[in-house]
């Protein structure tokens, strides 16, 4: 059985095939991923690793495309062996009119019609940023531009665990500006998650944010799973003793790099989780849970980039519709997916029987207070909300 196979595909771009976690993976040219549930694979391998031999030693300068016969031979293997198949051709047999349409208002029918409709929510840095905290990737805002000042190699080297051990200074400098103090807030986004908790809807929400916004909401954390971890926590590095946000807080805010006091010399981490480490492992066992339940998927103010996170809608039943609420589209279906046939990444553009994509764009906050406006809760949103500030602000 082997680790990987790589094969020449259009415009001499790679197409990887690996394992990782029971699962395996395709590594796409544009850097995304789509998991298959594995099955029976030696056969798979068997069949295409004579090909895959022949071509990685042989790209030619002048390939635009693979022979289709090539492509084609591929996709059906897939589709037999591995299950998979065109989306729009199951979708057009097996789930006719998900929503009766693609549009908010078809969002809102399906959960006001769906009996105890099961909603899993996904969010990023999006939800996040009407707080004051800023996202990573915006161009003139995010946290990757911003990183000059902290004379880094490189901007992701301020999340890498070998730069951090050299010199953790440039991280608690800009703990100090992600670390929620009395002027963070959760935003409208936080509470209406916490309003789909408080009517019974929400089976899981899953997100990027270390901010421990949503904790501070009200959200329970038996339905929140931290994907990046959390400043929630922390630890010492060499006697692995925890520690709790406050004394984390009050070290970092003194400026100075926080030390066990157990050990007296290990630097007391976050426990969010840096390049390299390995993602928690609720997030493996719930997401293995949960999507297979999900009657609907709500994604908000993520750039759906970073994987495994991303990959997570792909993992809702075909008759799940999913709902992106973001400045813009992101995690769409790419040109190799379509090729191969794979039900891949967000598809908005499809309108065939068994469609279930829909793409609000816009702030997080607007598209929340809609949704609530919609569902009838408009005002108990921003109950919610006033009843709340009011308390965080007695303290």
């Amino acid at each position: 059985m082997f680790s990987h196979i790589i094969f020449p595909l259009i415009n001499q771009q790679l197409f990887v095939l690996y394992f990782w976690r029971k699962s395996l993976f395709i590594y796409f040219y544009r850097n995304q991923y789509t998991s298959i549930s594995l099955n029976n694979l030696n056969a798979f391998f068997s069949s295409i690793e004579k090909k895959s031999n022949e071509e990685t030693t042989n790209i030619s300068s002048e390939q635009e495309e693979i022979e289709e016969s090539d492509m084609e031979k591929i996709r059906k293997y897939l589709a037999q062996k591995l299950r998979l198949f065109d989306s729009s051709n199951n979708n057009e047999q097996n789930n006719p009119n998900i929503l009766r349409e693609l549009s908010i208002d078809g969002i809102i029918d399906y959960i006001k019609e769906k009996e105890n409709c099961k909603i899993i929510t996904m969010a990023g840095a999006g939800i996040s940023t009407s707080a004051g905290i800023p996202d990573f990737r915006s161009p003139t805002s995010g946290l990757y531009h911003n990183l000059e000042k902290y004379n880094l190699p490189h901007p992701q080297a301020i999340f890498e665990l070998d730069f951090f051990m050299e010199n953790p200074e440039p991280f608690f400098m800009l703990a100090r500006e992600l670390l929620p103090d009395d002027g963070f807030k959760p935003t409208p986004s936080h509470y209406f998650i916490r309003l789909l908790w408080e009517k019974g809807l929400l089976l899981r929400h899953y997100t990027q944010n270390i901010d421990t916004l949503e904790r501070i909401a009200g959200l329970p954390s038996e339905k929140l799973v931290e994907a990046h971890g959390t400043f929630h926590t922390g630890r010492c590095l060499k006697c692995r003793a925890p520690y709790t946000l406050p004394w984390m807080k009050e070290q970092i805010f003194k400026n100075v790099i926080p030390k066990c006091e157990e050990c007296n010399e290990g630097i007391v981490k976050p426990d969010i989780v840096f390049f390299g480490e390995m993602l928690p492992e609720r997030f493996h066992y719930l997401a293995d849970r949960d999507f297979v339940q999900a009657d609907l998927l709500i994604i908000m103010g993520s750039s759906l980039i970073v994987q495994p996170f991303a990959s997570l809608v792909d993992r809702v039943r075909p008759n799940c519709p999913r709902l992106l609420i973001n400045k813009e589209k992101v995690g769409t279906q790419d040109r190799l997916s379509r090729l191969l046939g794979l039900r891949h990444g967000l598809m908005f553009d499809t309108h065939s029987n068994g469609a279930r994509d829909v793409a609000w764009l816009g702030e997080c906050d607007i598209g929340c207070q809609l949704l609530a406006d919609k569902l009838g809760w408009g005002d108990e949103l921003k109950n919610l909300i006033k009843r709340e500030y009011e308390r965080l602000n007695r303290g």
